[in-house]
């Protein structure tokens, strides 16, 4: 493609909020942690290592009679609270600033358990409610 010769308009996005197409017999619940797949279909978190964690589920989204791709979801981006893992793999708050992995599509744990679990992202802040990640 050539350089410019006259002014372009330039479509801009946010950032923060992505649709992508949800996997065949998939259910998201509004409020879970997604993932994209190796095939780049939108599943909800699990402890699977080939996963990339990409925020938050806006809405539910059913696609659990349909083939890849016959529904989105909404996704965004942001600080979120998860739930803690428990014993050994529980997130303190000297752990802020490292990364997280997801153990499902709502906690969050300390370590990958030896590469198995996909990088949720960065521990934001550790309360007594949760863990929160930054999916930024």
């Amino acid at each position: 493609m050539a350089a410019l010769t006259a002014p372009r308009s330039t479509v801009e996005r946010s950032g923060t909020t992505r649709q992508p197409p949800v996997k065949a017999a998939t259910v998201i619940f509004q409020g879970s942690m997604v993932a994209i797949d190796t095939s780049g279909w939108a599943v909800p978190a699990a402890a699977t290592s080939t996963l990339k964690v990409i925020g938050r589920a806006e809405d539910t989204a059913s696609n659990a009679a349909g083939a890849n791709g016959d529904v989105d979801v909404r996704v965004s981006a942001g600080i979120y609270r998860w739930s803690n893992s428990s014993a050994g793999d529980a997130i303190t708050r000297a752990d802020i600033g490292a990364d997280c992995y997801a153990v499902d599509d709502q906690t969050v744990a300390k370590t990958s358990a030896t590469n198995t679990r996909p990088r949720a992202g960065k521990i934001f802040d550790v309360d007594s409610l949760g863990v929160w990640v930054d999916h930024r």
